[in-house]
């Protein structure tokens, strides 16, 4: 499933969701790298 996270106050990446995080964040994969980050709600997105 895509997700889309922000990694601060201008920048997103969309990826495929790896997993929760114990602090609300999640992670996603894009090729071999893994980010780490807040969801964006599916009402803005």
């Amino acid at each position: 499933m895509l997700r889309t996270i922000t990694l601060g106050s201008c920048v997103s990446v969309q990826g495929t969701f790896v997993r929760n995080m114990a602090n609300g964040k999640i992670a996603v994969r894009v090729g071999d790298k893994t980010f780490v980050g807040y969801p964006i709600s599916k009402k803005a997105a």
